[in-house]
């Protein structure tokens, strides 16, 4: 099978999971890197990799089958439609967009070109989450409610990323960026969801700090995402299922992952793996991460309706 040629583009805090990733993935090439930062080019670009600071240099130049958007969250969309413009295959760092008028927008040009663009959502690769997902039963009539906890305190996880702070960069505080990954998890187990109430805490800067919100599947089962940005005691980030049997199953998403953020080390693997079959099958991947962002927008709507 011939190698994919892929580029990546922003080489912030989460992009060592994907350069990681590659080398147990020999159907993937990493082809070329880029940044608008000489000092994180430079160790890729002693390595005799090709770098640029111009992503659209390299979407003309490199030879790209298909890019990954690691970017601050307010250039995904410029980024993302360059790419699919140039009919080169996206995959995406959650929240596809800033807002969901751009995700609506993005999709519509990558459904219309016939190109993949692909939300990454690692937390569904994650192998507590999948080993709870196979251990319960096949009729999902037989789920009572899930309910899905992501726990931390934001300055610990950010890095020199401090634009995640910057609500007009990241799209919010932790709705914006801990809603997605939490709320894809729900869909994993239960389908499509809405927003039934949302219960917001924001700091003295109007940044949410926590949130609590409450879903629906389309088949009728509660669900709730508890959201923390200032979580004292480290992180927590599980999933838990209530059986109409009364019982609970539970999983970790951390446990056997001592390390700070050694669990994204299998679950980037996971991104890039499933975003290779969508390009070579040439899969309409789009929906999941326009579904994200649908579902801050309306927990922001909820926030603001039940506050008058």
């Amino acid at each position: 099978m011939k190698p994919l040629r892929i580029g990546v583009v922003g080489l912030g805090v989460i992009s060592r999971f994907y350069l990681d990733a590659f080398p147990g993935l020999p159907t993937l090439d990493l082809v070329a890197v880029c940044d608008l930062r000489e000092e994180a080019l430079a160790p890729h670009r002693e390595a005799g990799l090709p770098c640029y600071r111009d992503h659209r240099r390299m979407l003309a130049e490199a030879g790209l089958d298909a890019i990954v958007v690691n970017v601050p969250n307010d250039a995904h969309a410029a980024v993302c439609r360059d790419a699919l413009a140039a009919g080169v295959a996206v995959c995406v760092e959650k929240p596809l967009a800033l807002d969901l008028a751009e995700g609506r927008a993005l999709t519509e040009l990558a459904v219309s070109g016939g190109s993949v663009l692909f939300t990454a959502f690692h937390r569904r690769y994650n192998d507590n989450v999948l080993g709870l997902l196979r251990s319960l039963p096949a009729d999902a009539s037989a789920v009572e409610s899930v309910t899905v906890r992501y726990l931390e305190k934001i300055e610990e996880h950010v890095g020199a990323d401090r634009w995640y702070l910057d609500p007009a960069r990241c799209g919010g505080g932790c709705v914006a960026d801990n809603g997605p990954n939490a709320f894809d998890t729900v869909r994993l187990f239960l389908g499509e969801l809405t927003v039934e109430s949302a219960e917001v805490v924001r700091d003295a800067a109007g940044v949410d700090r926590q949130a609590r919100v409450a879903l629906r599947s389309a088949g009728g089962v509660p669900a709730t995402v508890e959201l923390d940005w200032s979580y004292p005691h480290g992180e927590a980030k599980d999933v838990t299922v209530r059986l109409k049997d009364g019982t609970e199953h539970h999983a970790d998403m951390l446990a056997g992952h001592d390390a700070f953020k050694s669990s994204l080390k299998h679950e980037y693997v996971g991104v890039l793996g499933e975003f290779e079959q969508a390009v070579r099958a040439g899969t309409d991947a789009s929906r999941a991460g326009l579904a994200m962002l649908e579902l801050v927008d309306a927990t922001y709507a909820t926030e603001r309706a039940e506050a008058r």
